[in-house]
């Protein structure tokens, strides 16, 4: 970017993606617990496993961040899917760690690809495709909050943004 200024900095990156984990939050908070662990739609599977792997994807670039390498750990996952209240917690034990971590990122961390289990890439691809896949199992929460007959939060309320309306 040699005479180009930067669009977002991760600290701004950062809001944004906290601002979709807000309403992350929000929607796991909607399910009632046997709906969270239960309820699915055709081959989906039900949100608890959705919001585990998003919780695990985010410890998962936080150890890069902090390491500088990226280690997926699929023996880190937990034997038994954690309830509502578990999951929740995890989330939020997240939320400060990554407001720490996250303004610390050297430039050429967040830009360097290196070889992942999921193919090469930078952390900030890495990070991109986190919020797109939240995205993702936030439309499928939707849908399942909506067919359980509960108003899905509003997609649009997020931290990072104004309140509409």
């Amino acid at each position: 970017m040699s005479n180009q200024q930067a669009i977002l900095t991760p600290t701004e990156l950062l809001a944004h993606w906290q601002g979709h984990r807000e309403l992350t939050r929000r929607v796991i908070e909607a399910f009632p617990e046997e709906a969270l662990a239960q309820h699915h739609a055709l081959e989906m599977r039900p949100f608890r496993e959705m919001a585990c792997e998003l919780a695990g994807m985010v410890d998962y670039q936080l150890d890069w961040f902090r390491t500088g390498k990226p280690n997926w750990d699929e023996s880190a996952r937990p034997a038994e899917l954690p309830s509502k209240a578990e999951i929740l917690a995890w989330w939020d034990r997240q939320t400060p760690a990554l407001e720490a971590t996250v303004p610390e990122v050297t430039n050429e961390i967040w830009t360097t690809p290196v070889d992942t289990p999921f193919g090469r890439m930078s952390p900030l691809t890495s990070v991109l495709y986190l919020i797109d896949n939240e995205v993702h199992h936030q439309g499928q929460a939707y849908v399942y909050l909506r067919e359980l007959g509960i108003q899905p939060p509003a997609f649009y309320e997020r931290s990072s943004l104004p309140k509409m309306g």
